[in-house]
């Protein structure tokens, strides 16, 4: 058994503490214990769950994994605290807010032999499943992804190029290593608008564009115009409703590698998440 602490509430601590407290029967999660949770307000419980002090978490022999659920630009501090203590690590993305913080926190997991695990649930969602079964084999001409959303406080989230790391993420898993040629910003402060343009080359020296576009009253949403040899791809394929929710399927993961059932073969995974870093 592992035992657990969260630390952070917002939307994404709170859905932690709900499944690890319901694990799935008869998965991965089982093995997991929720001990407490760490949170900067005083609340006391949740759940049953209790709040414990961020200096009890780190010494209980009993923790040994920690799920960090706090904001953005807090992560890199709260990773290297706990690997330094100890535990294993569960992360919310992004894991940093640079390409070097990223790579030493790598480097210290590895010197510590703990298994740090970035959360990308876009990753598991149905529609980014089926998407990739309808690209996989097909020969890429050009493609652009572009996501639009409400407006972000960079402060807390980071620049776009990282609080939009999800979305580089798809491009990477989907059409492998990818080269910058160019990247631009347009800014409207007045009116809390911003917009990154982003210019990739495939290995195969094939065009993707990735845009970030956010501002007040922006739906969040996501558009593809992916052109193949075969046809173009521009709306997304239907998808089933999972029967999992994408915080059980990732803990499930996380708890998989601490168990050993999935080879979580750091030098594999890191390669990956090192190259969507270094692309950023």
């Amino acid at each position: 058994m592992f035992g657990t602490v969260v630390v952070g509430l917002g939307i994404a601590g709170l859905a932690r503490i709900r499944d690890l407290m319901n694990p799935m029967p008869s998965s991965p999660s089982e093995h997991l214990k929720l001990f407490g949770f760490v949170s900067r307000r005083n609340l006391g419980k949740i759940n049953e769950a209790k709040q414990i002090s961020l200096e009890d978490a780190l010494r209980s022999k009993d923790i040994h994994a920690a799920f960090i659920s706090t904001e953005n630009r807090s992560h890199e501090e709260t990773i290297r605290t706990f690997l330094e203590a100890g535990k294993h690590v569960l992360v919310e993305y992004p894991m940093a807010l640079s390409a070097k913080a990223a790579h030493e926190l790598w480097e210290m997991a590895e010197r510590k032999d703990k298994v740090l695990h970035v959360e990308h649930i876009e990753l598991l969602t149905e529609e980014y499943k089926q998407l990739k079964k309808e690209v996989a084999g097909k020969d890429l001409v050009k493609g652009t992804l572009h996501f639009t959303g409400s407006v972000l406080d960079e402060k807390q989230a980071g620049f776009p190029a990282f609080s939009g790391i999800a979305r580089l993420t798809w491009l990477v898993d989907l059409f492998g290593d990818l080269t910058v040629t160019s990247a631009t910003r347009e800014e409207q402060k007045e009116k809390n608008y911003s917009r990154m343009t982003v210019h990739f080359q495939t290995a195969k020296k094939k065009p993707l564009t990735w845009i970030e576009e956010r501002g007040p009253g922006m739906r969040r949403e996501k558009k593809i115009n992916f052109c193949f040899t075969s046809g173009c791809l521009e709306d997304f394929p239907e998808a089933p409703r999972s029967a999992v929710g994408l915080f059980m399927q990732d803990q499930n993961l996380f708890a998989k590698k601490l168990l050993g059932q999935l080879d979580h073969n750091r030098n594999t995974v890191r390669r990956f998440f090192q190259g969507v870093f270094d692309t950023v």
